[in-house]
């Protein structure tokens, strides 16, 4: 969406403008009317009288003079209200259109038509940044709605499959179809225990991003945060068959943050990775320091994401493959976590990738020490 172009008055010069146009054509067409017919009038009125001119005769011609005035200022004046009423309407319906529109439609954005959008017209800098700035407004409660709609959904099919799983072997049990034996107790638990991830990850996303999470910030060796993570990760990697290697850049020096919450931010990257990168892959893990910062880097050799997908990876439930498996897609929140975290910590979390089965790239970058937030 372009910026309106700056227009030469704004709108109080418009109407100033506009008024002195109405003056103008007023003056213009009594001036026009009074030149065209006083004289003709008063030519009559002189023909009409003897060459000797008496005393009764300069008596008529002032009284011809004053008819001729009088009825030419009166058409004139009659001709004037005419022009300035209709250069008047003009004006104000100029004016009123936009407001109208405006109007009506906010009230559809009210009745929830988010899809609702005006024109720009016209009629001056300060209309169009209005009708622009609706614009985007509709435009972001429209995204707002489409995410909500998406997490509703989202969230349901999340909790369907525990539920429905762990309603079967409950119903098998009370049928006395089954036995609650150690695999029975197990597919529980596992149910279980990812209901409980998805509350504990809503919970914590929703904390992130009302800015409400309880940190904990010292100082610590950036280096040791990226060791903690990547042994944390390492069994999961080697399960997988995908390597794991750490890269460590000269005089990186400490990092000011939670380490919990921050490891919880590099654990999420690395998870993610570990998901899309298939067995001999390799996820590389990197920090390094540069004059914005400390950053983090995971970068992986897996699926990659397609360019269309990239802005919209780090929100809630997203996933740029909705038919993806659950389980191995995972609950679409990590990067949510991630990204609100960082935030919190006053850094930034990017994505990059080159296209599907290119891999991508994570970035993490926190402030210097010394231009940390207060």
């Amino acid at each position: 969406m372009t910026n309106p172009r700056p227009g030469r008055l704004g709108l109080a010069g418009r109407l100033f403008a506009a008024q002195t146009l109405v003056v103008l054509v007023g003056a213009v067409t009594l001036g026009f009317v009074a030149a065209a017919v006083g004289p003709a009038i008063f030519r009559d009125h002189l023909h009409r009288a003897s060459t000797q001119v008496g005393a009764d005769a300069a008596r008529h011609v002032e009284e011809a003079y004053a008819s001729a005035s009088a009825i030419s200022l009166g058409v004139a004046l009659l001709a004037a209200l005419v022009a300035a009423l209709a250069v008047s309407a003009y004006v104000a319906r100029r004016v009123a259109h936009p407001v109208g529109q405006l109007a009506a439609a906010a009230a559809d954005v009210a009745d929830g038509h988010y899809e609702t959008r005006v024109g720009v017209p016209g009629t001056g800098r300060e209309f169009a940044t209005v009708a622009l700035a609706f614009n985007t407004m509709a435009a972001r409660l429209d995204e707002v709605e489409a995410t909500r709609r998406r997490l509703l959904a989202d969230l349901g099919h999340e909790l369907r499959t525990p539920l429905a799983t762990i309603e079967a072997y409950v119903d098998a049990a009370e049928d006395g179809v089954s036995v609650a034996d150690e695999d029975t107790w197990a597919v529980l638990r596992t149910q279980t225990n990812r209901l409980r991830r998805l509350a504990e990850d809503i919970a914590a996303v929703s904390l992130a991003e009302e800015h409400q999470l309880d940190l904990h910030p010292r100082r610590l060796a950036a280096e040791d945060l990226v060791g903690a993570a990547v042994a944390a990760a390492q069994p999961r990697y080697a399960a997988k068959g995908v390597r794991l290697q750490e890269r460590v850049g000269g005089g990186v020096g400490d990092v000011e943050v939670d380490p919990e919450r921050m490891g919880q931010v590099l654990s999420n990257l690395l998870d993610n990775a570990l998901r899309h990168t298939a067995t001999g892959g390799t996820v590389t893990v990197s920090v390094h320091r540069n004059a914005t910062g400390v950053r983090f880097t995971v970068a992986d050799t897996g699926e990659g994401i397609p360019t269309e997908h990239l802005p919209h990876v780090f929100e809630r439930f997203y996933r740029a493959d909705p038919a993806r498996d659950r389980d191995r897609g995972g609950s679409g929140i990590g990067l949510a976590i991630a990204r609100a975290i960082v935030i919190d910590h006053g850094g930034q979390i990017t994505a990059a990738s080159a296209g599907p089965r290119t891999g991508a790239t994570f970035t993490v970058t926190l402030p210097p020490l010394d231009s940390r937030p207060g």
